[in-house]
């Protein structure tokens, strides 16, 4: 058939074929091209998702085939038209796989890897149904299956390679594609708590990729027994090269699985102070106040002791220490702390602010404030600032000095974990 076709391009007739395909293609791409300036660049929206350039996509590859039909139609009245007649289905095939991965993309969830690749896709998908069309695949086959090479004591053709390749890119790619689908769905199901929505999006996805692979090799021939050897030689290989990594994806599982740690909780851990940003399969992500990103593997997570300051209740006390001079009445400079704090925002009202005695010691008398707060990921420093600032002018007015100088200075008992190096500074 690749004779016929090579002998009919060549002939009067078949140039004359080849000038009214090429009218046809400069037509019907100089048409789609004016009606895609014309629309706007998003659609009403009901189509969000589609732009003028998805009805570039359809429509050229539409007109095209419409005026090719049209034209063999009235070219077939004065002369063989085998070319227009394998160009039809071709064009028709072409437009079908366009439009049909153009979907898939929009369907699936965003992702630019895909997105850069649609046109490879449709142009290889598009050469194989040419290929097939014209007769030339069952050629360029069995020449692939001549080429054959030894692996092991077997001898393995380049087509079954190709084929094996082909499988897995597929089965692959609808796996991840099926996922992604999945993956939007449960991650929209609010009434699913965070951590359970990201342990079945990482289960589903793990779950097609092993899938995807099981079908691909039978597909090719391959003995799925053969894995077990695989299986085998992985297995030592975690339980000796890998046993670390194996380790933090484990944990990160269990992390999930067991909400000791959710998304959004206030966290001490090996030295490392924030709120939870994301729980990978392989680390956990902890944002500190001032910006900073630590990155913890999740078996740290599993075998050290954590501190978390929401993990039943998000509300933390924050304690500020004063010590004032003997002899100051002490109701009232009590009275005053608490004064201090009745139009802060950011104090919670139940528990209600609180002032002790803390120590009897040789400079004065320390008293300790204590307010509750629910934002704790924000930071205490601006708080603990807000409120000194009005301890001050407050106790300047009640003529209350505080010990050890004069005028008035203040010392204030911080979180541990922001305890300067030396204990006994005060800021």
């Amino acid at each position: 058939m690749t004779d016929h076709i090579i002998r009919s391009i060549t002939s009067r007739a078949g140039i004359t074929e080849l000038g009214v395909l090429l009218l046809a293609l400069l037509v019907s791409w100089l048409v789609a091209t004016l009606v895609r300036r014309r629309l706007p660049q998003t659609l009403s929206p009901g189509f969000a998702k589609f732009s003028a350039g998805s009805v570039h996509r359809i429509v050229w590859p539409l007109l095209l085939l419409a005026l090719t039909f049209m034209a063999r139609t009235l070219l077939v009245k004065y002369q063989p038209t085998p070319i227009l007649q394998i160009a039809i289905p071709l064009i028709a095939a072409f437009a079908g796989i366009r439009l049909t991965v153009y979907l898939l993309r929009h369907l699936m969830a965003p992702s630019a890897v895909l997105k850069a690749s649609e046109r490879f896709i449709v142009f290889g998908v598009w050469v194989l149904v040419a290929l097939h069309i014209t007769g030339a695949l069952g050629e360029i086959s069995d020449s692939l299956a001549d080429i054959t090479f030894a692996m092991g004591k077997q001898k393995v053709s380049l087509l079954l390679v190709l084929q094996a390749i082909a499988s897995a890119a597929i089965t692959i790619f609808l796996a991840l594609g099926l996922s992604s689908l999945i993956e939007g769905r449960v991650m929209k199901a609010d009434t699913v708590d965070i951590s359970s929505r990201v342990v079945i999006t990482k289960f589903v996805r793990a779950l097609a990729l092993v899938l995807a692979v099981l079908i691909a090799l039978p597909l090719v021939g391959i003995d799925l027994t053969l894995l077990s050897v695989f299986g085998g030689a992985l297995g030592v290989g975690l339980g000796f090269g890998l046993q670390k990594i194996a380790s933090n994806y484990v944990s990160g599982f269990i992390i999930l699985l067991d909400r000791s740690i959710k998304l959004g909780d206030l966290v001490t851990v090996d030295n490392k102070h924030g709120v939870v940003e994301a729980i990978k399969s392989r680390y956990t992500v902890i944002k500190s106040g001032d910006g900073t990103e630590a990155i913890v593997p999740n078996d740290t997570l599993i075998s050290s002791t954590v501190v978390n300051h929401s993990y039943t209740d998000s509300r933390v006390s924050v304690k500020t220490v004063l010590t004032i001079r003997y002899g100051t009445d002490i109701a009232l400079a009590k009275a005053i702390l608490l004064a201090s704090v009745t139009d802060e925002p950011r104090v919670l009202a139940e528990p209600p602010p609180a002032v002790a005695v803390k120590a009897l010691v040789e400079r004065g008398i320390e008293l300790e404030l204590i307010v509750w707060i629910a934002d704790a990921e924000n930071g205490h420093g601006q708080l603990r600032s807000d409120i000194l600032t009005r301890i001050l002018q407050d106790y300047a007015k009640a003529a209350i000095c505080f010990a050890g100088a004069d005028p008035p200075s203040a010392a204030i008992a911080i979180a541990p974990e922001t305890l300067p190096a030396d204990p006994s500074t005060k800021i």
